[in-house]
């Protein structure tokens, strides 16, 4: 019997280091926040994150968005350690890519909104979705094809003549520029039978769960729809609107859950999703979710909030709810893990009673603390769900006899 060579199927764990800056704008500590969200990023797309980089400038470098020396002391490490990519935490000009690729050969230079494409690319499913995101990543690319093809000839290129390398690249933005007429005009037809489709449910009040990614949408949905829909720990586990019809005190009403918002979102995207965000601005009362466990809380309602106000949604009546309430972690709790271990029901009302009792509440109305994968509190979020739903309910059938409409009540 002769000897077969044994080839491994096991799929390649890509790897990468981060790289971020201190600058004027940006202290220490948001950096460092920042970094551990782009870890997170970096794990959803499947990267394993190797070493973090960090350096302090008061702006990015124009040519390699990091100074001389930090350049070389990232070359050093990587000649020890290698890796697959480079993720910067902020946008990278098409002069600084260039530049870092000259510099790392056979390594990827990825941004962070690039890498945020890149996982919008793998998590859709609907038609919708993928037109959208590959019309964001022909958006992203358009603008960085002036330096792609500087590698071929221009020499021959004098008056009344042009290298091949102008030829080629002006080839290659008509084919974007087609190809982004093409996406959009698809998008344009799908977004008129999406009005069509919202036109036929607008009789029904509408509700949309908003939030920072990864806050608990999902599974908040699943408790209040009583529906089975994907939730994962993981950014972006939902970027496809889910609708749902739900009846509460025999008032039915839609429940969308929408994807979420992240520091920094590209808005190539916010631009492409918008048949997606119309659900959000069509919406007749938001549930704005935020992770109470998460350190940087407030800073997310800040980002949810501008991005709502940039989509024209502000306004809207809102319900706040703090979700993760197991997950909490009181001042006088020293060791998370095991707090996370021993969680119960006497631990869940403590964090409830100091929570009702903290500076969270105060000047602010329709404010509720929820555990969604605990179910803890979700009937005060019923309570104050249903109220405003009514509100508008009534608006639309003045006449409405909920007891000549029996519909089942929550268990």
């Amino acid at each position: 019997m002769l000897n077969s060579p044994i080839f491994s199927t096991a799929k390649h764990q890509e790897t990468a280091v981060l790289v971020g800056l201190i600058t004027q704008k940006q202290n220490a500590e948001r950096t460092y926040d920042y970094l551990n969200e782009l870890e997170f990023l970096a794990t959803t797309a499947g990267v394993v994150t190797k070493k973090t980089f960090v350096q302090r400038l008061d702006r990015a470098d124009q040519k390699t968005f990091v100074g001389k020396g930090k350049l070389e002391e990232i070359e050093t490490w990587i000649i020890d350690n290698p890796v697959d990519t480079i993720i910067f935490d902020d946008d990278l000009t098409p002069s600084q890519v260039r530049n870092l690729e000259a510099a790392f050969k056979d390594i990827k230079i990825l941004d962070r909104s690039l890498l945020i494409l890149n996982i919008f690319s793998q998590r859709a499913r609907t038609d919708q979705a993928k037109r959208q995101v590959e019309l964001a990543q022909y958006q992203y690319l358009l603008p960085r094809l002036t330096r792609m093809w500087s590698h071929l000839s221009r020499q021959k290129g004098g008056i009344g003549m042009r290298g091949p390398g102008e030829k080629e690249l002006e080839t290659d933005k008509r084919i974007v520029q087609d190809r982004i007429a093409f996406l959009k005009d698809k998008l344009d037809k799908i977004d008129k039978q999406s009005v069509t489709r919202r036109k036929e449910r607008s009789r029904l009040v509408r509700v949309a769960l908003v939030g920072y990614t990864n806050v608990g949408k999902s599974t908040l949905m699943r408790r209040l729809a009583k529906a089975e829909v994907f939730a994962e720990n993981k950014l972006f586990a939902t970027i496809d609107s889910t609708v749902r019809k739900v009846v509460l005190g025999n008032i039915p009403f839609l429940l969308t859950d929408t994807v979420g918002f992240i520091r920094k979102l590209p808005t190539t995207l916010i631009e492409s999703f918008k048949s997606t965000l119309d659900e959000i601005r069509e919406a007749d009362v938001l549930i704005h979710v935020v992770d109470i466990s998460h350190p940087a809380f407030e800073e997310q309602i800040e980002v949810v909030n501008s991005t709502l106000a940039e989509i024209g949604a502000a306004e809207k009546p809102t319900v706040l709810v703090f979700n993760k309430l197991d997950l909490f972690k009181p001042e006088s709790e020293e060791n998370l893990d095991e707090h996370l271990e021993t969680i119960t029901e006497d631990d869940l009302q403590r964090n409830l009673e100091k929570l009702k009792k903290s500076y969270l509440t105060k000047n602010t109305e329709n404010v509720v603390f929820v555990s969604a994968e605990h179910k803890e509190n979700i009937s005060e979020l019923r309570d104050i769900l249903l109220d405003k739903v009514q509100k508008k309910h009534f608006k639309i059938y003045p006449n409405w006899d909920p007891t000549l409409n029996p519909m089942y009540e929550w268990q």
